[in-house]
């Protein structure tokens, strides 16, 4: 099909869900007029591109379709009610044949449909058999559907990627129940949105279903175990014979962001082997999905690029304060952050930061630093002998006791990456804005941690109050140290 791609319309539901929020602007790049449909449309608009149409509108409610439905060359769905507190079974089986049928009214072309992967059996589950009942229900309608069926899919905020990550981070022994070792033929994020925008334009010559996953059939066991040797963490894996998946999904819901209700769903499903049985994909696209070991690599790299570009003030309340005991968590990582208003210009703010660490020292708690560096020469690390290069200047690359600066903006921010012994990675960050009125700097210091397993955690929490102690009182001497600067030089 050689349609051109900037005369077409195409409608995106789920665009607020994992899939969708990352297939959105990949059909933007290939050209295409998008409009996504939202139940609550004002909530989405700030969201996305100003170029994007969003229409208002309910697949569980039939007339609530006709419009934004008009126009469209292709529809993609990606719908499911897995989080329902209800039936949802039902629920997908009644949003599906409202869509089919107002597909069929507005003279929609093409439908391309995300489903699951899963022999059709009685054994099937009531997550998988809905899936591909889906499918059956969207094939009634006078357009051509594309569906593709998938498995486990890997990238970074994944439900089953971010399942294996946090048992594996949290838990250095794994009790494994039977669907641990169920075979699965996973995916990577990036190759399964390829096949969503190519399910487009593919030439299938009528509907058809597409198994797709990448070449190699795992367990989750595998997973967790390749998670784990990409993160240098040691994990023991025990199998048990039974565990039945309501027990599990109260489990995961204790040790797993996964809570209970799309837990035992997800967890039924996990039983079930989902491998490719049908290679046509291979043929009729032309994709070469990574590996296992690539997906997951890449998942990490595209976790610390999202980490990297957070703004901690989004996690933070407006009195600057971190949010809960212990920091925010986002994603594996735990984050202390807290801020100071100035009555300084923001380069007498910065001023003192700049010159933090070597003689100087950190501004607060002087003796526990150098007893930090005492016990880090003890267990083998670098203490705080190496100082600083020079009393002020800095540059990316620079050595800061048992720090080394990582990212530096002068006047405006400095991260420095730990090299002490610790068991993860830490990172001790600040950054200067200009306030509000003017007048004002507000400094924003941000302690980060990337545990390691078990222990990790445990020495976070555990030093957690000493933590707390010595970067607030850090904080506090650093803006009265920039107000000191900045009236002696009014003076």
């Amino acid at each position: 099909m050689n349609h051109n791609a900037s005369s077409r319309r195409i409608l995106l539901t789920g665009a607020t869900g994992y899939v969708g929020g990352r297939l959105l602007p990949l059909l933007l790049k290939r050209g295409f007029q998008v409009r996504c449909l939202a139940r609550r449309p004002e909530a989405l608009r700030s969201e996305v591109h100003p170029d994007v149409e969003v229409a208002a509108g309910d697949v569980l409610e039939r007339t609530a379709l006709d419009q934004p439905l008009q126009g469209i060359d292709t529809a993609i769905y990606l719908i499911h009610s897995m989080g329902a507190t209800g039936d949802f079974e039902a629920e997908d089986r009644q949003a599906a044949e409202n869509f089919a049928h107002a597909a069929t009214a507005a003279g929609v072309r093409r439908i391309v449909y995300l489903g699951g992967l899963g022999e059709d059996s009685p054994d099937l589950s009531k997550h998988l058999r809905s899936r591909q009942e889906v499918g059956r229900i969207l094939r009634s309608s006078s357009a051509e559907v594309i569906e593709l069926r998938a498995s486990i899919v890997i990238g970074s905020g994944s439900l089953s990627y971010e399942l294996v990550r946090a048992l594996v981070e949290r838990l250095p022994i794994m009790i494994c129940p039977r669907w641990v070792r169920a075979r699965a033929q996973p995916i990577a994020i990036e190759d399964l949105l390829e096949y969503l925008v190519a399910a487009i334009d593919v030439e299938a010559g009528g509907s058809r279903v597409f198994e797709i996953g990448g070449p190699e059939q795992v367990s989750y066991g595998d997973i967790m175990r390749e998670y784990a040797r990409q993160r240098g963490l040691r994990r023991w894996m025990i199998p048990v014979p039974v565990l039945t998946p309501y027990l599990s999904s109260l489990w995961l819901g204790l040790v797993t962001p996964i809570y209970a209700r799309v837990g035992s769903k997800l967890v039924s499903s996990l039983r079930n082997p989902t491998v490719v049985a049908d290679d046509s994909a291979r043929e009729v696209f032309t994709i070469e999905p990574r590996g296992l070991t690539a997906a997951i690599s890449r998942a990490l790299v595209n976790e610390d690029r999202k980490f990297a570009l957070t703004r901690w003030s989004d996690a933070l309340a407006s009195s600057g304060k971190p949010q809960e005991w212990g920091g925010a968590v986002f994603g594996s990582r735990i984050v202390d952050s807290r801020t100071a208003q100035v009555g300084a210009p923001t380069s007498k703010a910065f001023a003192p930061i700049q010159q933090i660490g070597g003689s100087r020292g950190w501004y607060y708690g002087s003796w526990l630093w150098r007893l930090r560096g005492f016990l880090d020469l003890l267990a083998g690390g670098i203490g705080v002998r190496r100082g600083r290069r020079h009393p002020v200047e800095l540059r990316v690359g620079d050595t800061l006791d048992f720090w080394r600066v990582e990212k530096f903006e002068p006047g405006r921010l400095l991260r420095l990456r730990a090299e002490m012994k610790v068991p993860g990675r830490a990172w001790l960050e600040f950054d200067v804005d200009q306030g509000a009125d003017g007048r004002h700097s507000v400094i924003r210091q941000t302690a980060v941690f990337d545990p390691h397993g078990f222990l990790g955690l445990a020495y976070w929490y555990v030093l957690y109050p000493l933590h707390n102690l010595v970067f607030a009182g850090m904080l506090r001497n650093i803006a009265r140290a920039a107000e000191r600067d900045a009236a002696s030089t009014a003076n």
